[in-house]
């Protein structure tokens, strides 16, 4: 399994992408797909028009607009240039209403030249290849569902939490996991609304008997701040801050 970190911040931070990650088991996937991680997509030297799966956590657009400049070079490509495989994307519930507007509403969106699957996902554990993935649903805002995913191949295993605020089911989704990449967007002593704050991430990691703990989307404030000391008062484990086009394989 080989995680790769195209975005380890959000919105328009001034040194990090937004929230993706790039996902190698049996084939490549991604999670999320945030502003500027397209450009360190590109950068892995993976060919972008192998890509067959896409998963989202929930659609704020700093996790998922650079799908819409990807897919629009997919159809260029594929009219003009060569085929390209078909494409499923995954996520929550309003992931058919949103991308079903924005492939009928955005120009030279309908009628790609290859196939696209949109599958609205709860709790149910489905599998992509011999890739197992289990998604449970995040404390986020009220007004969308959010999930975390966890992804096992071959005795191995990973979970992301998306955006998440400290929950009973996030605990469970990374209980005994190999790796886990939360969000910490907030240092301990400046929390936020709706996002967990470094001890949070540690308190996770700590209960969920979490093998090693990467720290990521941060907001500006959390790089201010010594957010690895603060997660370490909760959780005595291996702890690493995420940066983009950072890779993790074992």
């Amino acid at each position: 399994m080989k995680i790769t970190i195209l975005g380890s911040g959000t919105n328009l931070h001034p040194r990090r992408a937004a929230a993706g990650y790039l996902i190698q088991t049996d084939f490549p996937f991604l999670i999320d797909f945030g502003p500027r991680t397209l450009t360190n997509l590109l950068k892995t030297g993976l060919n972008r028009h192998q890509l067959q799966h896409f998963l989202f956590t929930h659609y704020h657009a700093d996790h998922f607009s650079d799908f819409i400049t990807f897919y629009f070079d997919a159809v260029c490509h594929a009219r003009y240039v060569a085929n390209r495989p078909d494409m499923t994307i995954i996520g929550p519930k309003g992931t058919k209403k949103l991308f079903g507007s924005i492939m009928k509403t955005f120009p030279a969106f309908d009628k790609p030249p290859f196939r696209v699957t949109l599958k609205e996902i709860a709790a149910r554990t489905f599998s992509l290849g011999n890739t197992r993935i289990i998604p449970r649903t995040m404390t986020h805002t009220s007004q969308q569902t959010c999930l975390g995913y966890r992804v096992e191949y071959q005795g191995r295993s990973f979970v992301y939490s998306g955006d998440a605020c400290y929950s009973s089911n996030l605990v469970r989704l990374c209980q005994d996991v190999d790796l886990a990449v939360l969000d910490c967007s907030f240092p301990s002593n400046r929390p936020g609304a709706a996002h967990m704050h470094a001890e949070d991430c540690g308190r996770v990691a700590k209960e969920a008997e979490i093998k090693r703990l990467i720290l990521s989307h941060f907001y500006p404030v959390a790089d201010q701040f010594n957010v690895k000391k603060q997660a370490a008062r909760n959780f005595s484990g291996q702890i690493n801050l995420a940066r983009d086009l950072m890779t993790v394989q074992w």
